[in-house]
């Protein structure tokens, strides 16, 4: 057995990869195009009431360069037009519905800072909210808003390197979306950092890249719902109560994220309900109440879900099934310093998911042959999964001497022998960790 490895080592470990420094705003990541040539020239705008004016009235090809200070908003923008600026130049919420509102194709926004929107939940008031084709954000910094960037019914959005910080004050519920796509396509959100923000939200938009963002201290790092055929790698969600959800989706590459300290009775790294084709690959999970989460997934046996080369580390448990484990193919995955490796929900097992070449760390067995297989299958059995599956009551009793004597008692006597909960007839005797997410081997 490998659980005696020293704990303060490895915790230190897996805390410096979450708080490695940050990829900056603006950085390289996996795909991203390079800046834009050729920038129009541009109308240099003072500060004041100037720029609403001037984007009421502003012809296709205008473009705009904000001097510091604090511009008026809100701002309507129904033409083809760029907006750029530094940090210092502030767009301001005039305190009721959305601050910017984008209802054109080719739109630009660039660098400047908006402050500020209305706080109504009906009407999505937002710092940003768009509802045009191939409009590109970059580098803007949005502070105090209820939403931050809202697009509606958009081809080839791009998202690249913009800072949304919510309001910390206020229970998750009670906060807007850092990013909300509904009905997008085609989209790039790349390097963006969220902060403090209820969701990044993902419905009804398929085939979008979402690579290199940072998400920390929400509810949902990336929530999917009917949006099939996205990307999601090089991702970093730390503190969030749940790091990447798919629901009703297919096709989601999750690769080369790294999600930790997903914690509480809620706390997930990466769920699925009734989601199929899942590429589930080289992902760091650490210090999540559990890791995967697999809810009646995939809900079509046709497709599949494949979760191979990941790292479960620390936490309540690696895996856990609600409903059939079928469909699922665990290749080549590491489970360390788990409470339970693998549990399941209700009276079933995870013998029916295909299990191959992991690494369990509290496999007993040996390797005479030295071709880092083990030479007798991993076997997982234990009393304490089968009570708590058919009383959940009995977690109350998780780590108390009483559960500890009934989890001995299922070892030695075999009157008492729990279930077999699932075979890996070729464990790995000690593989080495994928990649740390966000470097460039990572994926």
């Amino acid at each position: 057995m490998r659980r005696g490895w020293a704990r303060a080592g490895a915790l230190g470990m897996a805390l410096l990869a979450a708080a490695a420094p940050p990829l900056r705003a603006g950085s390289a990541a996996p795909d991203s195009a390079a800046p834009e040539s050729a920038a129009p020239q541009c109308l240099a705008v003072p500060a004041g009431d100037a720029l609403r004016q001037l984007v009421a009235a502003a012809e296709p090809g205008s473009a705009f360069c904000l001097a510091d200070g604090v511009h008026e908003g809100p701002l309507h923008i129904a033409a083809a037009l760029s907006l750029r600026g530094g940090a210092a130049a502030v767009v301001r919420s005039a305190g009721a519905g959305s601050t910017i509102e984008v209802n054109a194709d080719g739109v630009r926004l660039s660098g400047f800072s908006v402050d500020g929107s209305g706080a109504r939940f009906d009407r999505l008031d937002a710092a940003l909210r768009i509802r045009g084709d191939d409009v590109r954000v970059e580098n803007l910094r949005i502070r105090g808003a209820l939403f931050g960037i809202l697009a509606e019914q958009c081809r080839g959005l791009q998202l690249l390197g913009n800072s949304v910080r919510g309001n910390p004050q206020k229970v998750l519920g009670l906060r807007g979306d850092g990013i909300r796509l509904w009905e997008v396509r085609g989209a790039r959100v790349e390097n963006n950092r969220l902060e403090d923000s209820r969701d990044l939200v993902v419905w009804y938009s398929p085939g979008n890249v979402f690579a290199g963002n940072q998400v920390r201290r929400g509810r949902y790092g990336t929530h999917f719902m009917y949006s099939h055929g996205n990307r999601v790698e090089a991702n970093r969600y730390v503190d969030n109560v749940v790091g990447i959800f798919s629901m009703y989706s297919r096709g989601l590459q999750i690769r080369g994220n790294l999600i930790a300290r997903s914690h509480g009775a809620a706390g997930v790294g990466i769920g699925a309900k009734e989601s199929g084709g899942l590429a589930i690959v080289e992902n760091w999970l650490l210090d999540n109440t559990v890791g995967i989460y697999l809810d009646n997934s995939p809900f079509d046996p046709a497709r599949p879900n494949r979760i191979a080369r990941n790292l479960l580390r620390f936490g309540e448990s690696g895996v856990v099934f609600h409903g059939p484990s079928a469909g699922n193919r665990f290749f080549g995955n590491r489970f360390s310093d788990l409470h339970l490796s693998v549990s399941v929900e209700g009276r079933g097992t995870a013998r029916d998911a295909e299990w191959r070449g992991n690494d369990f760390d509290d496999y007993a067995g040996y390797d005479f042959d030295g071709d880092g297989i083990g030479d007798v299958p991993y076997v997982l059995r234990t009393l304490e999964a089968d009570l708590a599956a058919r009383a959940p009551a009995l977690r109350f009793f998780r780590g108390t001497p009483a559960l500890a004597l009934a989890e001995w008692i299922g070892r030695v006597a075999p009157i008492f022998q729990p279930s077999t909960l699932l075979e890996d007839p070729a464990p790995a005797m000690r593989l080495a960790p994928p990649p740390v997410p966000g470097t460039p081997d990572a994926g």
